[in-house]
Formats: C-alpha cells, structure tokens, sequence
C-alpha cells in the first residue's frame, strides 16, 4: 500500500483530483452543518428572495454566496445538499451494479456452456444500447423517488462490470493456481471466492471508478429532464435545471454554479479512475 500510495502521489494531477473528491465528499456529509439554510424546508423559503445575485442579503439575515434560485433557496445550502443527493445515488447505484455485475460475470466466466452463452449474450446486447436510454425508459416506467432511480441506474450500468469480471475471470480460471486449487476437495464456491475473486477485483475497482462519475452524471441527465428526483429532493441536475430558463434574462449564476459543481466532480472522479486504471495496468507500469 505504501508503493501504491507513492506512486500515486507521484502524479500531482491525479493528487489534486483525489483531493477535490475527498473535499466534495466531505462538504456533503457536512452540509447540515456548513448550509445556512434547508433547501428542503419549503416553509422557510422566501419568494421575495427569489432570483436574487451573488452577494445578497436576503430576508434570514445573512449574504446569498452564490445567490438564489427561482424558490428562494440559498444556492449554496442547495448545492451542498444536491452533492449529498448526487454522491448517494453514485456511490449506491455503483457499488450494487458492481456487486451484481461481477457476480454475474464470473459465473458465467466459472460455470461456462450455455450458462456462459446466455448471461453473455444478454450483457452484450445490452452493452449495444446507451445506458442514458436505458436509463429513460426505466424511469419512465418505474416512476419517480431514490429507489426506482437507483434500480434504473444498476440496470444501465452492470453491464460493464459483467463484461470486465468476465474478461479477468476467465483469464484467471486457465492459470495453474486456479487448476491446482480445483484438483484439491476446495468447492467451487471456496475457489471463485478465495482464489479468482481477489484476482479480478483491481479491475472492477477502476470501472468502479469511473462507473460512480456515470452514474451521478446519469442522474443529474434524468433530473434535468425531469425524469428524476421529485422536485422537493433537488440534485445538481434538478438545480440546473430550475435556472436554465432564466440564462437568457442574465440571472446564470442559478444554472451555472451548480453545474461547475457538478463538471468538477465528475472531472475529479474521472481523473482518479484514469490514474488507479494506469497503476492497476501492467503493460504501462514503469
């Protein structure tokens, strides 16, 4: 761990995006604490507050730092809570497909036959239409709220952590450890755990990566559409959407505060997978 870490910090880049991550990560678990105000407390909203400029002292006393969108939400408080709602949905939704997607691709890697021929062939069709439309459909029909929103992004994603277990497990399942591990009385199931899992984890961790900058950039999609969370749950791409009506009339700051959040995060995030994937990768370590 300590070489994994050196060599990490090697690259400055890579470092600052990590810390950019840590730093979004912890401004979120925060928010209560770091918001002046509740974004979702729609009884402490003041309309004559609404659309008001970076700066402005607003009826609760205290300055608007990125000013207020169309409800008189504080877009500061709104942006700290959407990173809360963006965060959860990615980590959840990634960490699930992740489970099930590498399930299903060492099983099919381990039992092969027509096991292998069918969980395959699903995950390649599947890999043949964009997540994003996957993604639409499932919402629309599956309905609004956290958990239809999470099952649409799991169905979207999985796919590529089955395709990338599949690759690695079965790369790992001919080498000598495997079979030699096979000629002893270990099950099947001690074998795929103990032995081939371990082996395949490094890559899953780097689609991981990327997959979670997917799947909160999938979610902020589906918000802006309006085929996400309901309004009273604002994510990055609910906030983005409730001022991109006012772009033409000057008042910007309501749509684009919260989409640099949103464009830093998911160049963060993006960033370290790009780095843990050239570590990870034997053919470009030095």
């Amino acid at each position: 761990m300590k070489d994994f870490w050196r060599e990490y910090a090697e690259n400055r880049v890579a470092l600052l995006a990590l810390l950019v991550v840590a730093a979004f990560i912890g401004t979120a678990l925060a928010a209560p604490w770091i918001a002046p105000q509740d974004p979702y407390d729609l009884a402490g909203l003041e309309l004559a507050d609404a659309r008001r400029p970076p700066g402005f002292v607003g009826s609760g006393g205290y300055a608007h730092l990125l000013g207020t969108d169309a409800q008189g939400r504080d877009l500061f408080s709104a942006i700290l809570y959407g990173l809360r709602i963006s965060l959860q949905m990615g980590l959840v939704a990634g960490a699930v497909a992740m489970t099930v997607g590498a399930l299903l691709g060492i099983l099919a890697a381990q039992a092969g036959g027509w096991v292998e021929t069918a969980i395959m062939r699903v995950v390649d069709l599947q890999l043949s239409f964009p997540a994003i439309l996957l993604a639409l459909v499932l919402v629309a029909v599956l309905g609004q709220g956290k958990s239809q929103l999470i099952i649409a992004l799991v169905a979207a994603q999985y796919a590529y952590f089955a395709r990338t277990a599949y690759g690695a497990a079965s790369a790992e399942r001919r080498k000598d450890y495997v079979e030699a591990a096979a000629a002893t009385p270990l099950s099947t199931f001690r074998i795929v755990f103990r032995h081939i899992l371990p082996n395949v984890l490094p890559p899953l961790i780097v689609v991981g990566t990327v997959q979670v900058a997917n799947a909160i950039s999938l979610e902020a999609t589906l918000s802006f559409l309006g085929l996400g969370l309901p309004p009273t749950e604002p994510s990055l791409g609910m906030l983005i959407a409730n001022g991109f009506q006012y772009m033409m009339s000057g008042r910007t700051w309501i749509s684009v505060y919260p989409g640099i959040a949103l464009i830093v995060l998911i160049v963060a995030i993006n960033l370290v997978g790009d780095q843990l994937r050239d570590q990870t990768n034997p053919r470009l370590r030095r």
